[in-house]
């Protein structure tokens, strides 16, 4: 795909949602004119998210609001200044970022340091700041805690393991696929552990854990009441097991459990820069950094949320816009 960049209105390529649970289509779009408090954001990678696949789906975002560009966050250039950018409605009541220039809100920008790969970057927004805030903010661990890492060959869950295990505390990481062993060890799980619902209780109980951070819910929530050690702290951030639970509330009140919900919906402008500016110093330090599954053209866009949806991916999914 080329740009057309020759005469007026400016035109983009873009991964278009004709209407939910319909593929989407990838062709040219105006660009727009930015309005007061908008930049424009010549974009370079986009991180495929969950979030992006219920939109698709109708499960997130306006259904009525169609056709629309998705894409919730991304990374590229305004004014060729390095940035990031989320929020706002981007791909779920406006148009997103899936598009290789986009308008976007100002105050949704944020700089992206030298020495970080924008590819990287591109996953910033929502993965990576839902790991720092689960971590460091909701969760608030320290280094005499045991943590148990749900998914953690996920694309939130690699980032909490390396971000729980800078620390100083012990992680442990679950997995239900027996490839993604090595990489979660080598993303710094002390153990890794190969375990459903059912078998989770027992396979941690060397652990103990005091902090058990759940992207899967259903039976997963359940069994991590049951794995958490007095006092323990669960929180919880996705459903992707299912949204049903059944558990022990004398097991949740005789322990004197905690469990806090973390919704990234909510998140403002400013605990974006917040959380996302300290996980990008930390990437330009070295200290840690997101797994890139694969790089993809845009044309891939629904192959890629394919992939998202049968949990065939080790990191994260990005797409590539420059072509």
């Amino acid at each position: 795909m080329t740009e057309d960049t020759g005469g007026a209105p400016e035109l983009s390529w873009a991964a278009r949602l004709a209407a939910p649970g319909r593929p989407l289509q990838v062709e040219q779009v105006e660009v727009g004119v930015p309005g007061a408090g908008e930049v424009v954001i010549e974009v370079h990678f986009a991180s495929v998210n969950p979030l992006d696949r219920y939109a698709a789906e109708g499960r997130a975002g306006d259904p009525h609001k169609v056709p629309r560009t998705l894409g919730v966050e991304g990374a590229g250039y305004v004014d060729g200044r390095p940035v990031f950018v989320r929020g706002a409605g981007l791909g779920l009541t406006r148009d997103g970022v899936w598009s290789r220039r986009a308008v976007v809100p100002a105050e949704n920008v944020v700089s992206v340091p030298a020495g970080v790969d924008l590819r990287q970057a591109a996953a910033v927004g929502v993965a990576g700041t839902t790991a720092w805030r689960v971590v460091h903010e909701y969760a608030q661990v320290g280094r005499d805690d045991r943590v148990l890492v749900l998914g953690a060959g996920g694309g939130v869950g690699s980032l909490l393991v390396p971000l729980a295990r800078n620390t100083g505390a012990t992680v442990w990481g679950q997995v239900g696929d027996p490839g993604k062993r090595d990489f979660v060890h080598a993303r710094g799980a002390a153990q890794v552990v190969l375990a459903d619902a059912a078998e989770l209780a027992a396979a941690v109980t060397e652990l103990a854990p005091t902090v058990i951070l759940d992207p899967l819910g259903d039976g997963f929530f359940t069994a991590a009441i049951e794995a958490l050690e007095q006092g323990g702290r669960l929180v919880s951030f996705g459903t992707s097991a299912g949204p049903e639970a059944t558990l022990n509330a004398q097991r949740l009140y005789r322990n004197g459990l905690t469990v806090r919900g973390y919704n990234s919906l909510g998140i403002t402008p400013q605990a974006v820069a917040a959380a996302g500016g300290s996980l990008l110093a930390e990437m330009a330090a070295g200290r840690v950094d997101v797994p890139i599954d694969a790089v993809v053209p845009l044309g891939q866009v629904n192959e890629a949320l394919a992939r998202l949806r049968d949990r065939a991916v080790t990191g994260k999914i990005v797409l590539d816009l420059r072509g």
